[in-house]
C-alpha cells in the first residue's frame, strides 16, 4: 500500500481502531491470571501484605474485597491502617486469595479518589457480605467524604509461585518478574 498525504488520516484511524480493540484484551490478560480470576470469583476474603520501609513483608491481614470488571481488586480500610500508610508511600501489595496459603499474586496498589470506584465498593460490599448488609462495617459515601475510610485498588502484576507464603520480616518479592525474593518461602 502506498502511503500518501491523502491516505494518512485513514491509516491513522485504522491503527487507532486496532489499538483500541487490542489494548483491553492485552490489559485483561496481563492483569489477572485465569488461576487468580477463578479463585477471586469463589473467595470471601483475601489476605493482604504490604512492604515495610526496610523492604520486608508485613503480616498478611484478611480483608473483604470486590473485583472490578477488569479483575482489579478493591478494598476499603482506615486511612491510618499500616496497609493504607504503606500503599500511600508506594508499597505494592501481596495478595493471597481465599486463605493464607491460597493462590498469591503481587500487584500495584493505590488509594483511589475516583468516586465511581468508591461507589462500586459502597454498592457491592452489602451484596457480598451479610454483615455489611445489616450495617456492620458498611462503607458509605459519608465515611469516604469525611476521611474515615479509603478505597484501595490493587492491580495484579504477576502471580507469585504456587505455595508462596506470607513471611513477615523477610524480603518481599519485587513487582518486576525478573527480580526474585532473596529468601526462601
Amino acid at each position: 500500500m502506498k502511503i500518501s498525504a491523502a491516505n494518512l488520516p485513514h491509516l491513522i484511524a485504522a491503527v487507532a481502531v486496532l489499538v483500541a480493540i487490542a489494548a483491553p484484551a492485552a490489559i485483561a490478560n496481563a492483569a489477572t491470571s485465569p488461576r487468580d480470576a477463578d479463585a477471586l470469583a469463589k473467595a470471601t476474603y483475601i489476605y493482604v501484605a504490604t512492604v515495610r520501609k526496610d523492604g520486608n513483608q508485613s503480616k498478611a491481614a484478611p480483608v473483604w474485597f470486590i473485583t472490578t470488571a477488569g479483575q482489579q481488586v478493591l478494598i476499603e480500610t482506615s486511612p491510618t491502617s499500616w496497609k493504607a500508610k504503606r500503599i500511600k508511600r508506594g508499597s505494592p501489595a501481596m495478595i493471597w486469595i481465599g486463605e493464607r496459603t491460597g493462590p498469591a499474586f503481587i500487584g500495584k496498589a493505590e488509594i483511589v479518589t475516583d468516586t465511581k470506584l468508591q461507589d462500586q465498593v459502597i454498592a457491592e460490599y452489602p451484596k457480598k457480605y451479610l454483615l455489611a448488609r445489616i450495617g456492620f462495617a458498611r462503607p458509605s459515601r459519608a465515611k469516604l467524604d469525611s476521611g474515615q475510610i479509603v478505597v484501595i485498588r490493587i492491580s495484579p502484576t504477576r502471580d507469585l509461585p504456587d505455595g508462596f507464603q506470607s513471611s513477615p520480616g523477610t524480603p518481599a518479592p519485587s513487582l518486576d518478574e525478573k527480580t526474585k525474593p532473596t529468601s526462601a518461602h
